[in-house]
């Protein structure tokens, strides 16, 4: 199992929502690079980042902090937030990140999704944001009204093969993975899925891996010090 260590951005800092709320944001580091660089010293090979100004407005704020974490950590490195046209896909790959990450966008474009699949391929995931069952918009703030099982299977159908699929209600709070929703939808569905949102110690890392899941997210347990990474890549490996 691949783990991901992330860095949402804000204002080109590395922060954390409290269940995807932006009055409840707290700053761990005005230096993401830095952070990205301690991620690979400690054995991570992949990252995922989110630019949360651009899942509220669409646009690419903190585009060149995104490309100097990729340039300088040599990390894989995925990223989500705002990504809602072709031109923007077209930048973050040509610029050599090495995934992008549709949301708002997978939910209420699919001519864009159909389009960026059939050019990128594997190079594009779909972020699968759920609360109470339902599919959320726009950094979180607005429900789809699509449910969980409806939009992965139609994800599934468009040829989408990763999925990162996040429980909002877990996000950030530190009180461990919904592994039964994870086990739920790896055995209904044939994609990759990286879980996302409460990964709070080893055995939410080990519990993931041994349902063959392909991926993990850990966000705040890393920069609280709740998770060695060290020691959570031996785990997933």
């Amino acid at each position: 199992m691949i783990l991901f260590p992330a860095i949402d951005l804000y204002e080109k800092k590395a922060v954390r929502l409290y269940k995807g709320d932006y009055d409840r944001m707290t700053v761990y580091s005005d230096e993401p690079v830095d952070v990205a660089a301690g991620f690979v010293e400690k054995g991570a090979s992949h990252i995922h980042i989110v630019d949360l100004e651009g899942a509220k407005n669409g646009r690419t704020p903190n585009l060149e902090t995104v490309i100097r974490i990729k340039r300088e950590s040599g990390a894989f490195c995925e990223i989500g937030g705002g990504i809602r046209s072709m031109d923007v896909i077209d930048e973050y790959l040509s610029c050599g990140i090495d995934r992008v990450i549709l949301g708002t966008s997978a939910v209420e474009d699919r001519k864009l999704l159909q389009e960026a699949v059939l050019k990128y391929g594997r190079q594009i995931a779909v972020g699968a944001d759920i609360r109470e069952g339902y599919i959320s918009v726009k950094g979180w703030t607005e429900n789809s009204g699509i449910t969980v099982e409806v939009f992965f299977k139609e994800m599934q159908d468009a040829g989408v093969r990763t999925v990162i699929c996040t429980d909002i209600s877990r996000d950030g709070a530190l009180k461990g993975t919904n592994t039964g929703l994870y086990r739920r939808l790896s055995c209904s569905f044939d994609m990759d899925i990286i879980a996302s949102g409460g990964v709070s110690d080893l055995e939410d890392i080990k519990s993931l891996k041994e349902m063959g899941l392909y991926g993990a997210i850990i966000g705040k347990a890393l920069y609280t010090g709740n998770i060695d990474l060290r020691k959570a890549v031996e785990v997933a490996e």
